[in-house]
């Protein structure tokens, strides 16, 4: 199996890479290494191995496990929810009130990324298995979970990338776990020297408004850490948020202008990528990185969600 040793953030805090879609460095798992062990974000089923192995390596088993908490429940970031479950005894699992229903019956969800992603969808995502009602607890704005004598995780609302969208405040490193809500950083660039930080606008309930004002609030809370859903931490948080809040009006501009033409969202997708790319070039990224083929990707969803979005309200 290929696969990576876990990557350490902070003295109790580690990074599982997921391999999604057979990637690195695209989708992980934290591990908060407390009394109560923790875990954030499962990612599909075909990622389960990766965590049952870096849980492994940092010296855990699975049954040691107590709390899994998804930020969202898109099969990406919670689809391997069900599988992982049934692999840890002890665990709960924590969800926004919103997503509940949709991991205790998967196949709205299911049928939702079957759309998107068609034959690749086995591959990606099977199985997409139910969780027990008993074995979910519910947070949401203003709640808090105790995972150790001297941490207590507090959770946010923040919706923008999804209404079920929660995020997680870890007191100890002074650091958020945001999802989705405040974008996508692309590890792969960093070897250049270079960091981008990216909103992922995927349907079906993307909102600029509530996204901005979700940054807003990470902005306001000072963080010292980012743990991003996509990919890794970053402790440039001003920086990373400013970024993509700038990106997420570019996002929708084009898409005003798709819009206003009577184009589709391939025509979107194809001028965001255009844009993302003239900005690399000029900061010196090479035609051929490979960090172009997932940038092309995230910019293939975020057009969909970004189209999605103006048909509704300009109905």
């Amino acid at each position: 199996m290929q696969g990576r040793l876990p990557i350490r953030l902070h003295d109790r805090i580690h990074l599982i890479d997921g391999f999604d879609m057979g990637i690195p460095s695209r989708t992980g798992t934290y591990v908060i290494d407390e009394e109560q062990l923790t875990i954030i974000e499962t990612g599909p089923s075909p990622s389960i191995k990766y965590i049952k192995k870096g849980l492994e390596d940092l010296g855990h088993s699975l049954n040691e496990v107590k709390y899994i908490i998804v930020t969202h429940i898109h099969l990406d970031h919670a689809g391997g929810a069900g599988v992982l479950l049934k692999l840890c005894p002890n665990a709960t699992l924590i969800v926004h009130p919103r997503g509940k229903r949709h991991l205790i019956d998967p196949s709205r969800l299911a049928s939702g990324a079957r759309a998107i992603y068609g034959d690749s969808f086995a591959e990606f995502f099977d199985p997409v298995e139910p969780v027990k009602e008993e074995k979910i607890i519910e947070k949401s704005e203003g709640d808090t979970l105790q995972i150790g004598p001297g941490c207590t995780l507090q959770f946010l609302d923040t919706p923008g990338h999804a209404r079920h969208h929660i995020g997680i405040y870890d007191p100890v490193s002074n650091g958020m776990f945001t999802g989705d809500t405040a974008g996508i950083k692309y590890e792969q660039l960093e070897p250049l020297g270079i960091d981008l930080f990216l909103p992922t606008t995927s349907p079906n309930h993307f909102d600029p408004t509530a996204m901005h004002e979700s940054i807003d609030r990470f902005l306001e809370m000072n963080l010292d850490f980012i743990y991003f859903g996509h990919f890794g931490a970053t402790l440039q948080t001003t920086k990373a948020l400013h970024q993509v809040s700038e990106w997420l009006d570019i996002f929708v501009e084009e898409g005003e202008q798709v819009f206003k033409e009577g184009k589709g969202y391939d025509v979107l997708a194809e001028r965001l990528f255009k844009r993302v790319k003239e900005h690399l070039k000029q900061l010196g990224v090479p035609e051929d990185h490979p960090a172009y083929i997932l940038i092309n990707l995230d910019m293939q969803v975020s057009a969909l969600g970004i189209i999605d979005y103006l048909q509704k309200i300009k109905q």
